[in-house]
């Protein structure tokens, strides 16, 4: 178990490092919290907002990557 350790250091660091640069990349394509179903209100001293769409669309590409490891897991 100790010499796995080391090993799943790298893959979390890589996994860290893709994500961050797809969410740094795909902000031009895809603006996650300013998409259409997203809502914002602004009062005097108010300031609402519910990323509906947002939520939504990053739940579907977890539950996806999950059935992926899911598949891939499978002896």
């Amino acid at each position: 178990m100790v010499e796995q350790i080391p090993t799943l250091l790298i893959i979390a660091g890589i996994t860290l490092l893709a994500i961050g640069l797809l969410w740094y990349m795909g902000a031009k394509f895809l603006p996650l919290g300013k998409l259409p179903g997203d809502f914002s209100y602004e009062g005097k001293n108010f300031k609402f907002y519910f990323p509906l769409a947002t939520s939504i669309i990053l739940s579907i590409l977890i539950s996806i990557i999950f059935l992926i490891f899911r598949i891939f897991q499978k002896p």
